[in-house]
Protein backbone atom coordinates (compact mmCIF):
# COMPACT_ATOMS: atom_id res chain seq x y z
CA UNK A 1 0.00 0.00 0.00
CA UNK A 2 1.61 3.37 -1.13
CA UNK A 3 2.13 5.89 1.82
CA UNK A 4 1.24 9.00 0.24
CA UNK A 5 3.07 11.78 2.73
CA UNK A 6 2.57 15.09 2.40
CA UNK A 7 5.72 16.80 1.00
CA UNK A 8 5.29 20.26 2.03
CA UNK A 9 5.63 21.68 5.38
CA UNK A 10 2.57 24.28 6.14
CA UNK A 11 3.78 28.19 4.62
CA UNK A 12 2.58 30.92 6.65
CA UNK A 13 3.89 34.08 6.45
CA UNK A 14 3.64 36.00 9.63
CA UNK A 15 1.53 38.73 8.31
CA UNK A 16 -1.02 36.06 7.16
CA UNK A 17 -4.44 36.36 7.93
CA UNK A 18 -6.20 33.59 5.88
CA UNK A 19 -4.96 30.23 5.76
CA UNK A 20 -5.62 27.76 2.35
CA UNK A 21 -6.66 24.27 4.01
CA UNK A 22 -6.76 21.50 1.21
CA UNK A 23 -5.92 17.93 1.79
CA UNK A 24 -2.68 16.45 -0.12
CA UNK A 25 -1.35 17.35 -3.50
CA UNK A 26 -0.65 14.29 -5.59
CA UNK A 27 1.72 11.41 -5.13
CA UNK A 28 4.09 12.29 -7.23
CA UNK A 29 5.24 15.53 -5.33
CA UNK A 30 5.63 12.66 -2.63
CA UNK A 31 7.90 10.54 -4.55
CA UNK A 32 9.62 13.56 -6.26
CA UNK A 33 9.08 12.08 -9.87
CA UNK A 34 7.62 15.78 -10.84
CA UNK A 35 5.99 16.00 -14.97
CA UNK A 36 6.88 19.25 -16.68
CA UNK A 37 4.97 21.86 -15.82
CA UNK A 38 4.47 20.93 -12.55
CA UNK A 39 6.04 23.52 -9.96
CA UNK A 40 7.45 22.06 -6.54
CA UNK A 41 5.76 23.90 -4.28
CA UNK A 42 2.01 24.00 -2.59
CA UNK A 43 -1.15 23.44 -5.20
CA UNK A 44 2.29 23.17 -8.03
CA UNK A 45 0.45 20.69 -9.86
CA UNK A 46 -0.52 21.56 -13.84
CA UNK A 47 -3.53 19.41 -13.46
CA UNK A 48 -4.94 21.44 -10.80
CA UNK A 49 -6.47 25.10 -11.17
CA UNK A 50 -5.91 27.17 -8.03
CA UNK A 51 -2.65 28.93 -9.14
CA UNK A 52 -4.19 29.51 -12.68
CA UNK A 53 -6.89 30.92 -10.87
CA UNK A 54 -5.40 33.19 -8.41
CA UNK A 55 -3.35 34.23 -11.15
CA UNK A 56 -6.39 35.47 -13.43
CA UNK A 57 -7.84 37.50 -10.38
CA UNK A 58 -4.49 39.31 -9.87
CA UNK A 59 -3.21 39.26 -13.11
CA UNK A 60 0.41 38.06 -11.36
CA UNK A 61 1.67 36.85 -14.72
CA UNK A 62 2.71 33.38 -13.02
CA UNK A 63 4.97 31.01 -14.97
CA UNK A 64 4.09 27.30 -14.52
CA UNK A 65 7.20 25.39 -14.69
CA UNK A 66 9.07 23.33 -12.65
CA UNK A 67 11.87 26.13 -11.50
CA UNK A 68 13.04 27.86 -8.64
CA UNK A 69 11.56 31.15 -10.13
CA UNK A 70 8.32 29.81 -10.41
CA UNK A 71 8.53 29.19 -6.28
CA UNK A 72 9.48 32.44 -6.17
CA UNK A 73 6.66 33.98 -7.55
CA UNK A 74 4.19 31.86 -5.40
CA UNK A 75 5.75 33.32 -2.34
CA UNK A 76 5.76 36.42 -2.95
CA UNK A 77 2.38 36.90 -3.57
CA UNK A 78 1.50 34.84 -0.49
CA UNK A 79 3.59 37.13 2.16
CA UNK A 80 2.39 40.36 -0.06
CA UNK A 81 -1.30 39.12 0.10
CA UNK A 82 -0.87 37.46 4.08
CA UNK A 83 -1.89 34.44 2.91
CA UNK A 84 -0.93 30.95 4.33
CA UNK A 85 -1.24 27.52 2.61
CA UNK A 86 -1.54 24.34 5.21
CA UNK A 87 -3.13 21.82 3.82
CA UNK A 88 -5.27 19.47 7.06
CA UNK A 89 -4.10 15.87 5.79
CA UNK A 90 -0.10 14.82 7.16
CA UNK A 91 -0.43 11.09 5.05
CA UNK A 92 -2.52 8.70 4.22
CA UNK A 93 -2.46 5.39 2.83
CA UNK A 94 -3.49 4.27 -0.83
CA UNK A 95 -4.26 1.05 -2.11
CA UNK A 96 -4.69 2.83 -5.90
CA UNK A 97 -2.20 5.33 -6.21
CA UNK A 98 -4.03 8.41 -7.55
CA UNK A 99 -4.63 11.93 -5.92
CA UNK A 100 -8.60 11.50 -5.42
CA UNK A 101 -9.22 12.38 -2.07
CA UNK A 102 -12.28 9.53 -1.34
CA UNK A 103 -9.17 7.00 -1.99
CA UNK A 104 -7.49 7.73 1.30
CA UNK A 105 -6.94 5.56 3.75
CA UNK A 106 -5.78 5.26 7.64
CA UNK A 107 -5.24 9.72 6.80
CA UNK A 108 -3.28 11.31 9.23
CA UNK A 109 -4.17 14.92 10.38
CA UNK A 110 -2.37 18.31 11.08
CA UNK A 111 -3.76 20.04 14.06
CA UNK A 112 -5.42 23.13 11.96
CA UNK A 113 -6.35 24.59 15.99
CA UNK A 114 -2.83 24.60 17.07
CA UNK A 115 -2.24 26.04 13.81
CA UNK A 116 -4.34 28.76 14.63
CA UNK A 117 -3.45 29.61 18.18
CA UNK A 118 -0.21 30.17 17.11
CA UNK A 119 -1.07 32.55 14.65
CA UNK A 120 -3.04 34.59 15.59
CA UNK A 121 -3.68 37.06 12.90
CA UNK A 122 -5.61 34.42 11.10
CA UNK A 123 -9.35 35.06 10.72
CA UNK A 124 -10.20 33.13 7.76
CA UNK A 125 -9.62 29.37 6.76
CA UNK A 126 -10.05 28.58 2.96
CA UNK A 127 -10.96 25.19 2.19
CA UNK A 128 -10.41 23.96 -1.28
CA UNK A 129 -13.47 21.75 -1.40
CA UNK A 130 -16.29 21.16 0.91
CA UNK A 131 -17.71 18.94 3.43
CA UNK A 132 -18.01 15.31 0.93
CA UNK A 133 -16.09 12.94 2.34
CA UNK A 134 -12.29 12.76 2.84
CA UNK A 135 -12.30 16.56 1.65
CA UNK A 136 -10.55 19.30 3.43
CA UNK A 137 -13.60 20.69 5.30
CA UNK A 138 -14.87 17.20 6.29
CA UNK A 139 -11.22 16.50 7.79
CA UNK A 140 -11.56 19.49 9.64
CA UNK A 141 -14.85 18.58 11.31
CA UNK A 142 -13.01 15.90 12.78
CA UNK A 143 -10.20 17.91 13.78
CA UNK A 144 -12.83 20.12 15.50
CA UNK A 145 -14.69 17.23 17.43
CA UNK A 146 -11.00 16.85 19.43
CA UNK A 147 -11.46 19.96 20.77
CA UNK A 148 -15.45 20.14 21.21
CA UNK A 149 -15.81 22.98 18.82
CA UNK A 150 -18.18 23.10 16.36
CA UNK A 151 -18.98 24.81 13.41
CA UNK A 152 -21.91 27.47 13.04
CA UNK A 153 -23.48 28.14 9.58
CA UNK A 154 -23.07 31.73 8.29
CA UNK A 155 -24.44 31.16 4.83
CA UNK A 156 -25.91 27.72 3.31
CA UNK A 157 -25.16 29.20 -0.15
CA UNK A 158 -22.33 28.24 -2.24
CA UNK A 159 -19.27 28.75 -1.02
CA UNK A 160 -20.50 27.69 1.95
CA UNK A 161 -19.55 29.91 5.23
CA UNK A 162 -19.11 29.02 8.93
CA UNK A 163 -17.23 30.33 11.35
CA UNK A 164 -16.38 29.02 15.18
CA UNK A 165 -14.77 30.27 18.59
CA UNK A 166 -11.19 29.51 19.76
CA UNK A 167 -11.47 27.94 23.11
CA UNK A 168 -9.38 30.78 25.18
CA UNK A 169 -8.83 33.27 23.36
CA UNK A 170 -12.84 33.72 21.93
CA UNK A 171 -11.12 34.62 18.82
CA UNK A 172 -14.13 34.36 16.01
CA UNK A 173 -12.65 32.21 12.90
CA UNK A 174 -14.64 32.17 9.45
CA UNK A 175 -14.60 28.95 7.29
CA UNK A 176 -15.36 29.46 3.47
CA UNK A 177 -15.75 26.09 1.04
CA UNK A 178 -14.88 26.79 -2.11
CA UNK A 179 -15.77 24.73 -4.76
CA UNK A 180 -12.47 22.39 -5.53
CA UNK A 181 -9.93 24.15 -8.02
CA UNK A 182 -9.49 20.68 -9.62
CA UNK A 183 -10.87 19.14 -13.00
CA UNK A 184 -12.87 16.51 -11.53
CA UNK A 185 -15.12 19.16 -9.36
CA UNK A 186 -16.03 20.27 -12.93
CA UNK A 187 -19.32 17.92 -13.26
CA UNK A 188 -20.32 19.72 -9.32
CA UNK A 189 -19.57 23.25 -11.30
CA UNK A 190 -21.93 22.65 -13.99
CA UNK A 191 -24.60 21.24 -11.63
CA UNK A 192 -25.27 24.73 -10.33
CA UNK A 193 -27.77 27.35 -11.29
CA UNK A 194 -25.28 30.44 -11.10
CA UNK A 195 -22.75 28.96 -13.43
CA UNK A 196 -25.86 27.76 -15.99
CA UNK A 197 -27.07 31.14 -15.97
CA UNK A 198 -23.00 32.36 -16.73
CA UNK A 199 -23.08 29.91 -19.27
CA UNK A 200 -26.45 31.58 -20.98
CA UNK A 201 -24.94 34.94 -21.00
CA UNK A 202 -21.84 34.20 -21.79
CA UNK A 203 -21.73 31.02 -23.88
CA UNK A 204 -17.12 31.81 -24.45
CA UNK A 205 -16.84 31.51 -20.32
CA UNK A 206 -15.57 27.95 -18.35
CA UNK A 207 -15.55 26.10 -15.25
CA UNK A 208 -12.32 28.42 -14.55
CA UNK A 209 -13.93 31.52 -15.03
CA UNK A 210 -16.82 30.35 -12.69
CA UNK A 211 -14.10 29.70 -10.20
CA UNK A 212 -12.55 33.08 -10.70
CA UNK A 213 -15.89 35.19 -9.69
CA UNK A 214 -16.64 32.61 -6.45
CA UNK A 215 -12.74 33.05 -4.94
CA UNK A 216 -12.47 36.28 -5.82
CA UNK A 217 -14.48 38.00 -2.81
CA UNK A 218 -12.65 35.77 -0.58
CA UNK A 219 -8.93 36.81 -1.58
Amino acid sequence: MFHHIHPYPPYIPKNATKLIVGTLPPPRFTTGELKEGDVDFCYGSRDGQLWLILDKIFSLNLKFETTAEAITQREHFLKKMGIGICDVVASAKREKVDASDIGMQNVELRDLIAVLQQNPNIDTLLFTGGNSKNGPEYFFRRNLKDYNISLKLVSNVVPRIHNFELPESGRIVKTVSLIAPSGAANRAVGSLADYKKMKDEFPEKTTIDFRVEQYKPFF
